[in-house]
């Protein structure tokens, strides 16, 4: 059966939006892109260049000046040709990243990027504006998940990576950051308009990518 080049999968922090989108790009073929590696990215470089989150105009010279590059399987991804996937999820990363990602500036730098590979086609990428910002006419899907199920994740998640994080600030954490990404003035989170709206917390993985080919099967000749 034929599907969409494009599929949009936005939702909340720790919503199952990768797992999700990575199974899905599997099982059509399609390259996977987690744009928010790249908003992590950059608050890993702001970090070594001593750039405080509150200095929009070096955040954004910064992300002007840097070189992201993404891996072909969407598992790595490198700034200036240096590796800096292993520190994408660390502590100080996690703190920091909705408050990089706000900055309408910095959104609109790395706009180009998210654009140019959605224009390659036959991909699914990840993110909270991908549906109603980078790839509006896209295939969009937003996924929900209650508190407790993304406390849950995320804690899984950071224990397999031997981190110490506590639920409690795991908790603060994704409290802060869903204050922060829906309220910002640039790209707020929100449903796009003609989005299949999915519940993770009701089904698995494989439940989720069925829904998600189910709802999006082009008829032939159509």
């Amino acid at each position: 059966m034929p599907y969409p080049s494009i599929f949009a999968i936005d939702g909340p922090v720790a919503s199952g939006k990768t797992t999700v989108g990575r199974e899905l790009a599997r099982q059509l073929g399609y390259r996977f892109v987690d744009t928010g590696m790249l908003y992590r990215a950059l608050a890993y470089c702001s970090i070594q260049a001593q750039i405080n989150p509150s200095e929009g105009k070096r955040l954004v010279q910064l992300a002007h000046e840097t070189r992201f590059t993404l891996s072909a399987a969407g598992e790595m991804i490198f700034c200036d040709g240096v590796d800096v996937t292993e520190h994408l999820r660390t502590p100080q990363v996690e703190e920091i990243v909705s408050l990089v990602a706000k900055v309408k500036a910095v959104r609109q730098e790395l706009l180009g990027i998210q654009r140019s590979i959605a224009e390659e086609g036959n991909v699914v990428m990840v993110g909270r504006d991908i549906g109603t910002i980078v790839v509006p006419d896209a295939a969009k899907i937003f996924l929900e998940a209650s508190l407790d199920e993304r406390i849950r994740r995320r804690f899984t998640e950071v224990q397999a990576k031997g981190s110490e994080l506590s639920r409690e600030r795991i908790k603060l954490n994704l409290q802060s950051r869903d204050t922060i990404d829906s309220e910002r003035d640039e790209a707020p989170l929100r449903v796009a308009e003609g989005s299949v709206v999915i519940p993770t917390g009701e089904n698995d993985v494989e439940g989720v990518v069925g829904h998600i080919l189910q709802a999006f099967t082009i008829a032939e000749g159509g």
